[in-house]
């Protein structure tokens, strides 16, 4: 797995990274693929989208997602920045599922993949390290990478510019579900116990962070905004780091950490799609809603927005 997470690195460290790049690595072990070139005054991004086809229509879908801002932020940068994290593993993994398809192991339901190329995104503000911008905002991101055909979602996102998780590796956050924060799914534990050999790591959620971004509240990064487009469980995949690194820093993406993660989301992948891992309890959640109500209010910008 170690040459895929090189060969995504590879692709998108290039200035000229674009779509169409990694259209050609993905089609080379026969999945289709589609870009799509979003622009705005803030410059374009090619959004990439994928799936790795399982063995049967009837079992559960996967979604992974690639979330960033920009793989880079040329000029002001050169060379891939700490944001790019979340496409590289979405990309390795693609890289990795389908070559296992190609050579016979097929899954037994379908992955899909999406993420995006900005090799020259902006930068902006934001304590205690600056963010990585992008040409698009989330919304659009969200038009392009969530589908109604994911049963489940695993959002990759670099997390390392705060105080909050101070250790190197990756975390996953409790799964987020129309507004709620559920526990942490111990199915998802023992994938990463499994799969990294070590203890599992999991990332403190707020409930301003599973809120959409532009209600002008505090958020400590993307990696849950998937979850306020869609009624799927949504779980957070982040790579942290020990200290505070901007989303504009290079020679930050840690490609072991990057290997350990990509490693995960194949496990969950292969388990999830074959009903051996669920992201939460439905009865639990059942439960939760038949006491306290719905909590989609959190999926929007909220009252007085004009939503």
């Amino acid at each position: 797995m170690f040459d895929k997470i090189q060969q995504a690195y590879d692709i998108l460290s290039r200035p000229d990274a674009d779509g169409e790049l990694v259209r050609d690595a993905l089609e080379t072990y026969g999945l289709d693929t589609e870009v799509t070139t979003i622009s705005t005054d803030e410059g374009s991004t090619d959004f990439v989208k994928t799936v790795v086809p399982g063995a049967d229509p009837d079992a559960p879908t996967l979604g992974v997602i690639g979330r960033l801002g920009g793989v880079a932020a040329r000029p002001a940068e050169l060379g891939p920045v700490s944001d790019a994290d979340g496409a590289i593993v979405a990309l390795a993994v693609a890289l990795h599922l389908g070559e296992m398809r190609a050579r016979g192991d097929v899954l037994a339901g379908d992955v899909r993949i999406a993420t995006h190329v900005c090799p020259d995104a902006p930068t902006s503000p934001h304590d205690p390290v600056p963010f990585m911008g992008s040409p698009v905002d989330t919304s659009t991101m969200n038009e392009h990478e969530v589908d109604e055909e994911m049963d489940a979602v695993v959002s990759v996102d670099a997390t390392k510019g705060n105080r909050v998780h101070c250790e190197r590796g990756f975390a996953i956050t409790p799964t987020v579900k129309e507004g709620w924060v559920l526990k942490v799914s111990d199915s998802l534990l023992d994938i990463q116990e499994r799969s990294t050999g070590r203890p599992p790591s999991t990332l403190t959620l707020t409930m301003q962070d599973i809120t959409p971004y532009g209600n002008d509240v505090h958020h400590i990064n993307s990696i849950l905004q998937p979850a306020t487009a869609t009624d799927a469980p949504v779980v957070g995949v982040a790579t942290t780091s020990v200290s505070p690194v901007p989303g504009c820093g290079t020679g930050a993406n840690y490609l072991t950490d990057l290997l350990d993660a990509t490693g995960f989301v194949v496990e969950t992948a292969k388990d999830f799609t074959r009903g051996r891992a669920s992201f939460y309890d439905e009865a639990e959640y059942d439960r939760l809603t038949s006491l306290y109500g719905s909590m989609g209010r959190l999926q929007t910008l909220g009252e007085g927005e004009g939503v």
